[in-house]
């Protein structure tokens, strides 16, 4: 991904959903200007959820969801249904496409049922409309048309597409009091130094996303980003001349940081921001104490959002492991989950330990933390789960008072 892309997680997550042959496919090839999704008559021709990043005209950058037919049948149709209805649990807009000439279902109607149960805004689409009179438009038997935000749209015509985008735009309005990642935090002119540890598991020649996007956020803050190697710290506090605002690590060195971190600058991790920037900070910070409760024989979940090769010190798989142990002393069972492949049922762990979830968007990482606590299991993440192993969880979220104030109960 180039520097100045804007990451999939921050993009807005449109799901397209509906029965076979609803013309699904056909609408989102119209909506995005491209061949996205193959269109067939034959019913079943979208068999796994198809997603694009793109700039869609007037929202700006989004991520496009084609999903399966959710009336599909048989054993591999279940399965496909199955698929669809996880892609509800990322969306931030949903758009139901309804074949005009057939209308809603049992099936159309559960799905406008999931929608409002998981407060997801939506659109109902009747496609096909131009196989319909207008007599047949106005009498058609719509019990809740004044509840239900509707249009009608052809993919065949290109009917009402331009005004399916534009309805499509008012429903994905973003929030503009959201948090920063880090920028509300600093004002013009303040220092910011990110310790940036170079090993194995860092991608070759470039820095990993969460670095990218919190440098980004200091810039335009009017703050400086001063990026530092772990063994440099002391050094460049000596040398700087004027004292850093705070100090960003990233939490496997957060022993030598903090040590080395004067206690008068705040100290934080890139997972810590990510927890607030995703709206599970206090969740997170208060599952930490589940580590000092575990058990021998007890199973813990460590569930990263993203895929990626494994080196032969990986945070997730080895090292996070490796210290839950040795910090609790107990007979301890791992098992591991990535990419999209969050289990539903997690009732046989006793701990979940997620990574900051920079490449899920905040309504899947709301979602992962729901069927935690739905299911009372505590739920934390890897910054956290380190700095409260470090005994340093505290401090490393003195700048959050309300989170801060947490812990102290």
């Amino acid at each position: 991904m180039g520097m100045n892309e804007t990451p999939s997680a921050d993009r807005v997550h449109i799901g397209f959903f509906g029965r076979r042959n609803a013309g699904k496919s056909s609408i989102v090839n119209k909506v995005t200007g491209q061949e996205l999704a193959v269109v067939s008559d034959v019913k079943g021709t979208t068999t796994d959820p198809v997603s694009k990043a793109m700039e869609l005209l007037p929202m700006g950058p989004v991520v496009i969801i084609d999903t399966p037919g959710i009336d599909d049948e048989g054993h591999l149709g279940e399965l496909r249904v199955r698929k669809a209805k996880q892609v509800l649990n990322r969306v931030d807009v949903a758009v139901l496409v309804v074949d005009a000439t057939l209308g809603k279902t049992n099936v159309d109607e559960e799905l406008i049922h999931i929608f409002k149960e998981k407060e997801i805004p939506y659109l109902v689409v009747y496609n096909k409309s131009d196989l319909l009179s207008e007599n047949q438009k106005i009498n058609a038997d719509f019990p809740d048309r004044n509840q239900e935000p509707f249009i009608y749209a052809s993919a065949a015509t290109g009917q009402n597409i331009y005004e399916l985008k534009e309805k499509i735009a008012s429903l994905a309005v973003t929030d503009d009091l959201k948090l920063r990642l880090v920028g509300d935090l600093l004002e013009p002119s303040d220092f910011a130094v990110l310790v940036v540890p170079i090993d194995k598991a860092a991608p070759k020649g470039r820095l990993i996303l969460p670095q990218q996007q919190t440098i980004r956020d200091v810039l335009e803050a009017g703050a400086a980003a001063i990026v530092i190697k772990e063994n440099e710290l002391s050094n460049t506090l000596e040398t700087l001349g004027k004292k850093p605002k705070l100090v960003i690590t990233d939490s496997q060195v957060f022993a030598k940081v903090s040590k080395e971190t004067p206690k008068d600058i705040w100290l934080t991790s890139f997972s810590i921001l990510f927890a607030r920037f995703k709206g599970n900070l206090k969740t997170a910070a208060a599952g930490a104490a589940a580590i000092d409760r575990l058990k021998d024989g007890d199973k813990i979940l460590i569930s990263e959002g993203c895929t990626h090769h494994r080196q032969c010190d990986d945070i997730g798989t080895v090292k996070l492991p490796r210290w839950i142990r040795n910090y609790t002393g107990k007979d301890l069972e791992f098992e591991y989950s990535s990419g999209r492949d969050f289990p539903e049922d997690v009732t046989k762990y006793n701990l979940i330990v997620h990574c900051g979830g920079c490449m899920l968007n905040e309504r899947e990482m709301r979602y992962r933390q729901k069927c935690a606590l739905d299911q009372e299991i505590p739920i934390t993440n890897y910054g956290i789960a380190i700095a409260y192993m470090q005994g340093i969880l505290k401090r490393c979220v003195e700048m959050f008072p309300d989170v801060r104030k947490e812990l102290d109960v």
